[in-house]
């Protein structure tokens, strides 16, 4: 899985090793769905501070297409792993479903001698 990298703030920048280590840590049993991860780290307001760091992750899947998640926090490391946590979710979600789908049911059996 390839993953890019985006952040224009300073701070935001010196988390590339971070940020590469926890996507390919949290994806590491779907690696195979996903072919590759873009992450954004934005700072909403400025300099001002508040609630206001935003991780966004944008998802290239093979099967369902792209998907986009994001969260915003106090910091980038806990939007960064509450994103994370919710496309792990996502996807076992999306895998359970297709594979529910592909299963064969048995035919019934037929009435009579």
């Amino acid at each position: 899985m390839q993953v890019l990298f985006e952040s224009r703030d300073r701070e935001g920048l010196e988390l590339r090793e971070l940020v590469h280590r926890r996507v390919q840590f949290s994806m590491r049993r779907l690696t195979w769905l996903v072919s590759r991860a873009r992450v954004q780290l934005l700072d909403v307001n400025g300099p001002r501070g508040g609630v206001d760091k935003r991780c966004q992750i944008e998802l290239h899947t093979n099967a369902s297409g792209p998907l986009v998640l994001s969260a915003v926090d106090t910091d980038w490391r806990s939007a960064l792993d509450r994103v994370l946590s919710r496309a792990v979710h996502l996807l076992t979600r999306l895998w359970r479903r297709q594979r529910e789908h592909r299963r064969v049911r048995p035919l019934p059996e037929p009435y009579g001698d």
